[in-house]
C-alpha cells in the first residue's frame, strides 16, 4: 500500500483538479472525489463512505479540500481516518454564510421558515430545512490542519476563519489580495507554497 492524498472540491468544481496537486505529492497517489449530492447530511455520508473505502487500501490519507467542500469533509465524521488536512478558503461557519445570503436577498429568517425555499437572484436556493440542519450539528475537527485564507474572501471574514483556526489547532496562513477562489497565476504559486512549506511541519 501507499499514502493517499483525496481532493475535495468546491462548489462548480470537479474532481479532476486534483491533477495539479500531483506535482506537490509525487511520492502519493492524489485521487478527486465527485460527490454527487449538495447537502452536508447527503455529501457528509457520501464522503464518509468513499473515505472509509479508501482507508481500507492506503497506509494514510492526506486530505486537500476547497470551500464547501471541507465544510462537507467537517460533516462527514472521517476525523480518525484522515492523517493530515489543507482547507482552501474554507466554509466554517455555514450559519454565518447562510445568514449573509439571506441579508444579500433580503430575506427574513421568518419568511424562509414560512416558505421552507426560497430562490435568489445570485442562484442559490435558501432552505429552512438546510438551515436548521446547521444549528443542529456544529462541525467538529480534530485533524492536524493547514488552512489557506484569501483576505478579499466575501465568503468568510478574518475573524471567523481566525477564530476556528484558534479553536481547532490549525495553522492559519493569510494570503493578502488573496480571492475565496484561488485560481490566478500568483495566487496559485502561493498556494503551491504554502502547501509546500505545510508538507515541511510535522
Amino acid at each position: 500500500m501507499k499514502d493517499l492524498v483525496l481532493y475535495i472540491h468546491g462548489k462548480g468544481g470537479c474532481a479532476g483538479e486534483s491533477e495539479h496537486y500531483k506535482h506537490l505529492f509525487p511520492e502519493c497517489e492524489v485521487v478527486g472525489l465527485d460527490y454527487q449530492t449538495f447537502t452536508p447530511w447527503e455529501t457528509g455520508k457520501e464522503i464518509r463512505e468513499a473515505v472509509t473505502k479508501l482507508n481500507a487500501e492506503y497506509d494514510s490519507i492526506t486530505l486537500i479540500a476547497s470551500s464547501i467542500g471541507a465544510y462537507f469533509s467537517m460533516c462527514a465524521g472521517i476525523d480518525d481516518l484522515i492523517f493530515r488536512a489543507y482547507f482552501i478558503s474554507p466554509v466554517v461557519d455555514m450559519e454565518q454564510l447562510i445568514r449573509i445570503m439571506m441579508h444579500w436577498a433580503n430575506v427574513t429568517e421568518e419568511e424562509l421558515r414560512s416558505k421552507g425555499i426560497i430562490s435568489t437572484e445570485f442562484g442559490e436556493d435558501l432552505s429552512w430545512n438546510y438551515l436548521c440542519y446547521v444549528r443542529e450539528h456544529p462541525v467538529s475537527w480534530r485533524v492536524q490542519t493547514e488552512i489557506l485564507f484569501g483576505s478579499t474572501d466575501k465568503l468568510t471574514d478574518y475573524e471567523t476563519i481566525s477564530a476556528f483556526a484558534k479553536d481547532h489547532r490549525a495553522r492559519l496562513t493569510v494570503m493578502d489580495g488573496g480571492e475565496h477562489w484561488f485560481h490566478t497565476d500568483e495566487q496559485m504559486r502561493f498556494l503551491d507554497n504554502w502547501i509546500i512549506n505545510g508538507r515541511s511541519i510535522r
